[in-house]
């Protein structure tokens, strides 16, 4: 189907991809928890521009260079477990008053969750070496190919991220009236990215 071997695998593999626990997960539950669907929306925007942004670079040719430049992998590694971190730790020190680690002005969830999304290696790794996997050199139709691959990753992870949005909306009005839970999920949220963050520094 339009130069993609197996769309059906693709599609498949999209939506486990986007299922897997990650920082891009996190970012659109934080942000709607503290801005409402709104936010959740404009985070889920972040994550659909960085996707492309990655794909359309893997299309460019930037996985072969970091094929043959490891050390241009690692080094992205290496600054998104560090932004993770920082930004987990803002979070877990965070006192009842202080400015949120995640903005409340709906710009920075845009921005916010892109950065997360651009500098995640999970989403690097797929972009770069998994997804060429599914082009079929005998049937490869040029620029329409990744321009059909491109359009079903940015349908599937809206329908994702807007079920995720909507679910979070429902469960975080319930517990708006209750600081003392919110202080709780904030510092759980920020000890996972700080999670995020030393994994990614220690993977290979």
């Amino acid at each position: 189907m339009f130069g993609i071997a197996d769309y059906g695998a693709f599609v498949a593999a999209i939506v486990l991809f986007l299922a897997i626990p990650g920082p891009g997960n996190l970012a659109l539950i934080t942000s709607t928890g503290k801005g409402g669907v709104r936010a959740g929306l404009q985070a889920t925007a972040g994550v659909i521009a960085a996707d492309q942004v990655l794909m359309w670079a893997a299309v460019a040719g930037v996985a072969a260079l970091l094929a043959s430049w490891p050390a241009a992998f690692h080094a992205v590694q290496w600054l998104g477990a560090a932004y993770l971190a920082w930004m987990g730790l803002k979070m877990f020190t965070a006192k009842p008053g202080d400015a949120p680690a995640l903005r409340m002005e709906p710009r920075h969830y845009f921005k916010q969750a892109a950065i997360i999304t651009l500098l995640n290696p999970k989403a690097i790794v797929f972009y770069m070496a998994f997804f060429p996997l599914f082009v079929d050199p005998a049937r490869h139709q040029g620029l329409l190919t990744f321009a059909v691959m491109a359009a079903t990753i940015a349908v599937l992870t809206f329908i994702y991220c807007l079920i995720v949005v909507l679910l979070t909306h429902r469960l975080a009005e319930r517990m708006r009236a209750s600081p003392r839970i919110t202080r709780v999920l904030e510092k759980t949220a920020g000890t996972f990215l700080i999670g995020f963050g030393i994994k990614l520094a220690v993977s290979n």
